[in-house]
């Protein structure tokens, strides 16, 4: 199988969030096949529709051979490894890593949306995401950059060291 470039999205609000976050970046990089091309910087966001901490996000361009389906398993289990635990709809949580891009593909299983259905309503994806890849087109669904409107009002910011 070729190589795909494939754009994951990372947050964390518990624990020592951006430990995990930076943890997850070298697991990533760790899976079978795959390498980390590119990330972004580490970001801070308000929860969206939820309560609880701000969030540590950040995305990965990573380059794999795995298919989409593996991928996502294989990202569910770093999940797990950071003791995540999925107890509601936008719930806090130790670790959350999601699949936003692969390729140039639209998939539609029981399991797996891709593009991820809400990357363009949330400014701690869009705007990592638009760092690494500043004219990244989002298949079905046009330019990334096009969105940044629709998320001009959600509070995000650069984590500093």
């Amino acid at each position: 199988m070729s190589t795909v470039s494939a754009f994951i999205g990372l947050g964390a609000n518990l624990g020592d969030a951006r430990a995990t976050v930076e943890a997850a970046l070298e697991e990533l990089g760790a899976l079978p096949g795959t390498r980390v091309a590119e990330r972004s910087s580490l970001f801070r966001s308000a929860p969206v529709d939820a309560g609880g901490d701000d969030y540590v996000n950040a995305v990965a361009r990573i380059e794999t051979m795995l298919p989409a389906a593996d991928l996502l398993a294989a990202l569910m289990s770093i999940e797990q490894s950071h003791g995540r635990e999925r107890t509601g709809y936008n719930a806090p949580r130790t670790l959350d890593l999601d699949l936003l891009l692969y390729g140039r593909q639209q998939i539609a299983t029981d399991t797996l949306t891709v593009p991820h259905p809400r990357m363009t309503q949330r400014a701690f994806v869009l705007i990592p995401l638009l760092q690494i890849a500043p004219l990244i087109e989002i298949p079905g669904m046009g330019p990334a950059h096009g969105f940044v409107p629709d998320v001009a009002g959600q509070a995000i910011s650069v984590l500093r060291s």
